[in-house]
């Protein structure tokens, strides 16, 4: 297998990497080259999250690990890649310029990847896929996929943000709402709506609301968006109704969806929760819903998305076909 980086064409065998050209890349010089792959790799992980601490977490590694990696890094290039504080890290223009090449870098290995699974027909290689960030719910899909595929090495990226599909270099993305851009092919998964819900042994303690004015008598366990740091207001149907929603007591705030639905079956409180992810507390007795003719009639879809510009490789059509069949399962199918 050959791949062009920075020019120079490179071949992998048996021996390890080395000049299509017949010069040898000695041990030492592959243990060199695997190093500044690695820096490369911290480097391009910082870029995107903006933290030592975030990347470490990623890599297995200590945040003055990651640290010590960009100063050898920036040592060798004799340039300084973030500007540094105590509360933010960011790019300087150099590094902008050296992240757009590295990107093009691992695109590269990562196209050598696909051509070679396209030609045996073998889903293999990295699968980049973007889950929103209630995704942390989909895992047993995911986890069924890895066992059905384990050729195929998964990065996963939990975010609600859809600007850096194609910009991130993602496969594949699973985002809700109405989504339009031009760049992506799009898939319709399944719809949700959103229900009050709270534990059987909640509501025997406290009493069941029979009207959203009522909530003021309960613990109220609300959501926020990450992005904008707004508290999500409960959709009621009727004008008297939202206003209840708003002035719910603040009893717990989290960006959280699974903080919020382990709080519920602990009995703290009531939340508003997609359906499907407490279809099976639902079904238990667990857990109950409250107010349902209160609700609006809103339901929010599931879809997935890819770039366009990108020749579909065995490893994307395998997952889109997978979660479009197993989808049904995961979703309410009475609100489907």
């Amino acid at each position: 297998m050959t791949v062009i980086i920075s020019g120079y064409p490179l071949a992998i065998d048996g021996a390890g990497w080395h000049n299509t050209s017949d010069i040898f890349v000695s041990n030492d010089g592959q243990k060199q080259m695997m190093e500044k792959m690695t820096g490369l790799e911290v480097f391009m992980h910082v870029a995107q999250t903006r933290s030592f601490v975030a990347t470490g977490r990623v890599k297995g590694i200590s945040s003055s690990a990651v640290s010590k990696s960009i100063s050898r890094l920036e040592e060798r290039l004799g340039v300084r890649l973030f500007q540094r504080s105590t509360r933010s890290v960011r790019l300087t223009s150099e590094g902008e310029v050296f992240l757009e090449r590295c990107h093009r870098i691992f695109s590269e290995i990562q196209a050598a990847e696909d051509e070679i699974s396209a030609m045996t027909g073998q889903p293999r290689g990295r699968l980049r896929v973007g889950l929103p960030l209630a995704g942390g719910l989909m895992l047993p899909m995911i986890a069924q996929f890895m066992e059905r595929h384990p050729q195929i090495e998964l990065d996963l990226d939990f975010s609600d943000r859809l600007s850096d599909v194609i910009e991130d270099g993602m496969d594949v993305v699973i985002r809700g709402g109405e989504l339009s851009d031009s760049r992506l092919i799009s898939r319709r998964l399944g719809s949700f709506r959103l229900c009050i819900v709270g534990s059987a042994e909640y509501f025997e303690r406290n009493g069941t609301p029979s009207s959203p004015d009522e909530l003021s008598e309960h613990a109220c366990l609300h959501y926020r968006f990450p992005s904008s740091g707004k508290v999500a207001q409960w959709p009621f149907q009727h004008v008297a109704a939202r206003s209840s929603g708003k002035v719910a007591p603040l009893t717990l705030v989290c960006s959280s969806l699974d903080v919020l639905l382990f709080m519920v079956k602990e009995g703290r409180g009531v939340a508003c929760l997609p359906d499907y992810s407490v279809k099976d507390e639902l079904a238990t007795g667990e857990l109950k819903t409250v107010l349902d003719s209160f609700m609006a009639p809103v339901t929010t879809t599931f879809h997935m998305l890819w770039p366009s510009t990108r020749q579909m490789t065995p490893k994307v059509r395998v997952f889109v076909d997978y979660m479009a069949d197993i989808f049904d399962n995961f979703m309410v199918p009475s609100r489907r």
